[in-house]
């Protein structure tokens, strides 16, 4: 209040003599971010409330101008809390400790339930009160230090296009990734499957011949395998089938280091948050078992609220980097659907690679 009584006298004597300008005076704009930069504070501390700084001086006065009745009202409301508690106090030691009556008369036990009752219900109505003028100060927040209805729209606009950018780019990787499997891994076996098979039809001897076709089967086996391996992490049936739970097992069967999972999910989650959960901790899995020397790795999947949280947690060497091909693909994967992703991945370790997905 005494720094926009100030700020008046200071505008109307710069308008009376601006010649035309109309720019806020230096003292009274700094003024105002100050003192609003400190009421930004003040809301993350008592009520939670994370607001950026106005943007420009006239919203900071407006919040100020707003803010002073709802500060008043506030304070009215609990001054009146104070007084009755205090004066409440005082009459219950008045009856129950000294014994200083009214009119030298002790009270009666129905005016005792009387005015305590009484109390309670106008201590009750101070505190809706109370609640009221919190929600009122969190909405002139919201409105004078948030953004504005269009530049929220053009913050998820962007987010938006963004992110659509980045589907695209992470479908890309995963087939380039999906055609560097089959050809370093199946079409190199079926290659030499075909030469042996080849190899055994030209041979005169049977011996060599089935020497060769014993080799092919052999050839057949493991390429059969790398395709189910190609399959299997392109995107594995248990999802579809089981659910989520059932394809982390499967993850912690296949990895060669220990993996600790533990699950408190009630209900099943959205197919594309399973998706994206399940991805985050298979790549998150891979990437300690190949690269960071881990021997140990525990992984936690929790709801909390309309959000699925996904942590990962290695013992390992640590040092990941968040720009790395399966990494920046899991972040993607991840903002696709509004959620957020995080790696702490210290040199030494250990490495902490977290997500939180949105269901609603």
């Amino acid at each position: 209040m005494v720094l926009l009584a100030v700020a008046a006298l200071v505008l109307a004597y710069a308008l009376a003599f601006s010649r035309g300008r109309r720019a806020v005076p230096k003292v009274v704009a700094h003024g105002a971010r100050r003192l609003t930069e400190l009421e930004r504070r003040r809301l993350a501390v008592f009520l939670g409330e994370e607001q950026t700084a106005a943007d420009g001086p006239l919203r900071a006065l407006a919040y100020l101008v707003l803010r002073v009745p709802v500060g008043l009202l506030g304070g009215v409301i609990l001054l009146l809390i104070t007084y009755g508690m205090v004066a409440g106090t005082m009459l219950a030691w008045s009856w129950w400790v000294t014994g200083e009556y009214l009119d030298g008369i002790p009270p009666s036990p129905l005016i005792v339930v009387y005015t305590a009752v009484f109390g309670l219900v106008l201590l009750f109505v101070a505190v809706q009160g109370l609640v009221g003028v919190v929600a009122l100060e969190r909405t002139v927040a919201r409105r004078c230090l948030g953004p504005s209805p269009l530049e929220e729209y053009e913050r998820r606009i962007t987010q938006l296009s963004l992110t659509r950018a980045q589907v695209v780019d992470a479908v890309d990787d995963e087939r380039r990734r999906i055609e560097r499997d089959l050809h370093d891994g199946v079409q190199q076996r079926l290659v030499a499957l075909g030469m042996l098979i080849g190899r055994a039809r030209r041979a005169g001897d049977p011996e060599r011949s089935a020497e060769l076709l014993r080799q092919a089967h052999e050839e057949s086996r493991h390429a059969l395998e790398d395709l189910r391996e190609v399959t299997w992490r392109v995107y594995p049936a248990a999802l579809d089938g089981e659910g989520l739970r059932a394809a982390l097992e499967t993850v912690a069967e296949r990895s060669p280091v220990p993996v600790t999972i533990a699950y408190d999910v009630p209900s099943r989650p959205p197919h594309a948050v399973e998706t994206a959960a399940y991805f985050v901790i298979c790549e998150a899995v891979t990437n300690a078992a190949k690269h960071s020397g881990a021997r140990h790795v525990h992984v936690r999947v929790a709801a909390r609220g309309t959000m699925i949280g996904v942590r990962i947690e290695d013992d390992g060497t640590g040092g990941a980097d968040p720009f790395g091909g399966g990494l920046a693909g899991l972040a993607r994967r991840v903002a696709a659907l509004d959620g957020t992703f995080g790696l702490d991945s210290p040199p030494g370790g250990p490495t902490v690679i977290s997500a939180d997905l949105p269901c609603g």
